[in-house]
């Protein structure tokens, strides 16, 4: 969607903002998410990747038969497909051919966008999943379009469609007549055949952040003659999770909030949404933290008696953890979105945990949130997940336990003469190496040849084992790879896959006994030996047990003939 300072056009065409014409009669009350709806590639907020795809394909001609529009609800694959329809058919005086510049609108604009073209067919899959409803749709596609250059098949929710009707599908897409174009969207990714993703063109519409979408929101209630407060705007793009649509109804509700023309505020908007007050709730963290049960309770309790949903209070706690760790990261460009406030004491909340404790506050949460959605009173769980993040914060650091693990527990907390901040490594683990010896100790053997074998390590630190996978890896080895560590550590680990790490094992034995043996090859001895004995080859490189006296020989190195 476009920038508020978008001027408005005279003409008694397609407004850019809206649907409906500049100039013309009033109509009856239109949503905002159908208001607002973009009319322009331009107007695509957070798209940016995808315009300049498409623009460059148009450019030079090389426009795929396909498309694949990917993305969460409301981040506008169907609104992108009408828009992709439009340029591909895009014809007006002195212009005839595809563009995605759509100002001003073409001679079949109005009609796609009102979804009334002959040649653009649109397919609800949710409710036309048969192979009967595609052969139907597909018997059209030998002809010619009507008027339109291409004829579009517009089809939502694809991954819906029966395997019977993929397959119907699958074969027009793999010899397309020149006049067809397909468009696809969908939430469910994964559930679409790799047959059919691999003769599309993909674009993953990406869902907008907080800030992002809270500025957008800003603009439009600006347009609307609204006062929304910015603690009100931040609650409805947190709320909406990235989706502009989500966003937009929220909006709308929250407008008719104040029919006197007053400001939206941001207590209106959680009473209306059910949330709690973020300030509270960052009260109700820090005495959390701080070890104060009685005061974190308290502010729970008052925020569910004022109508808060227990989840969706335990969900903000979620949000307020991985801010604090967020903050740590980022230290002074850490922003939130929303009031200036939420930022400082976001920032002061961080100083007062080590990264570890962060993460350990986050994974109670999560694990409290998942008992949330089986217990049978939701308030009284929301108090034990607080009571358990009260608990653990009363407890040393992960950082502290290892420096007190290391010292075989004869330290003093606090007496060390390292900085308390320099990082330690839990149970002895100081590499992946003492990951393998303590498989290897253990005899935990499936585990550590599959490590050995699969996985690429990379950075480790208290709680944390950062590695990259090979192809070929088990589904579920970083996840009993997180349970050993936890099991051998007394501590919570997080166990994720980057890219760029390092050699496996496997690797590097493989490597350095390619080096040993062409070390050795280059020894003029051996190279004498091997030149002297046709087809003799290196078969192994030994280094000798030192003699009692004297020096140490050279390596051992073992040839033998082929034959």
């Amino acid at each position: 969607m476009s920038e508020s300072d978008t001027p408005e056009r005279d003409d008694q065409t397609f407004s850019m903002f809206g649907e409906e014409e500049a100039g013309a009669k009033p109509k009856a009350y239109q949503v905002l998410a159908r208001k607002y709806r973009p009319r322009l590639f331009t107007d695509l907020i957070g798209q940016e990747a995808m315009v300049r795809t498409l623009s460059n394909a148009f450019e030079t001609g090389r426009i795929a038969h396909a498309f694949m529009l990917t993305g969460v609800r409301g981040v506008g694959k169907t609104t992108t497909a009408r828009l992709l329809a439009r340029g591909l058919n895009y014809t007006r005086e002195g212009h005839d051919a595809p563009s995605i510049h759509l100002d001003p609108p073409g001679d079949h604009c109005e009609a796609i966008m009102a979804s009334r073209h002959p040649d653009v067919l649109e397919l609800d899959a949710a409710s036309r999943t048969g192979v009967a409803d595609m052969r139907d749709l597909l018997d059209g596609a030998r002809y010619a379009p009507v008027s339109a250059r291409y004829k579009v098949y517009i089809i939502d929710e694809v991954h819906m469609l029966s395997t019977a009707a993929f397959n119907a599908l699958l074969k027009t897409l793999e010899e397309p007549p020149p006049h067809v174009k397909f468009i696809f969207a969908t939430t469910e990714i994964r559930k679409v055949p790799v047959t059919v993703l691999s003769r599309c063109q993909r674009f993953d519409l990406k869902r907008l952040d907080s800030v992002e979408l809270a500025a957008h929101l800003k603009r439009i209630a600006e347009r609307e003659g609204a006062k929304v407060s910015e603690e009100g705007l931040a609650l409805i793009s947190r709320a909406a999770e990235g989706s502009v649509r989500d966003a937009l109804s929220i909006l709308d509700q929250a407008i008719v909030q104040t029919m006197d023309g007053g400001e939206v505020t941001g207590p209106a908007v959680r009473d209306m949404l059910g949330l709690g007050d973020r300030g509270r709730l960052l009260d109700a963290f820090s005495f959390a933290i701080n070890g104060d049960a009685k005061a974190a309770l308290a502010e729970i309790k008052d925020q569910v008696h004022a109508g808060a949903d227990p989840s969706v209070i335990l969900k903000d706690l979620m949000d307020i953890a991985a801010d604090v760790a967020v903050a740590q990261a980022t230290g002074g460009d850490y922003d939130p979105g929303g009031p200036a406030d939420w930022a400082a004491r976001t920032q002061a909340l961080a100083q007062k945990l080590t990264p570890a404790q962060a993460s350990r506050c986050w994974q109670i949460l999560l694990s409290g949130f998942n008992d949330l959605q089986t217990a049978p009173d939701t308030a009284t769980a929301l108090n034990m997940v607080l009571l358990r993040l009260t608990a653990a914060c009363s407890l040393p650091s992960p950082e502290e336990a290892a420096r007190l693990l290391a010292s075989g527990g004869t330290d003093s907390p606090g007496k060390s003469d390292a900085p308390p901040e320099a990082p330690h490594h839990p149970g002895g683990i100081t590499s992946f190496a003492d990951i393998i010896a303590c498989l290897d100790e253990l005899r935990e053997v499936n585990l550590q040849v599959e490590l050995e074998k699969y996985v690429r390590p990379g950075k480790i630190t208290p709680g944390l084992l950062q590695c990259e996978l090979e192809p070929g890896a088990p589904a579920d080895l970083l996840a009993r790879l997180k349970k050993f560590l936890e099991n051998e550590t007394d501590m919570d680990w997080v166990v994720e896959r980057v890219s760029g790490g390092g050699e496996t094992v496997r690797q590097t034995e493989i490597r350095t006994r390619e080096e040993r043996f062409a070390s050795a090859a280059a020894h003029p001895a051996v190279a004498e030996a091997l030149a002297s004995l046709p087809g003799a080859v290196i078969v192994d490189v030994i280094d000798p047990e030192p003699l009692e006296t004297g020096p140490a020989g050279d390596n051992v190195i073992q040839l033998a003939a082929r034959r």
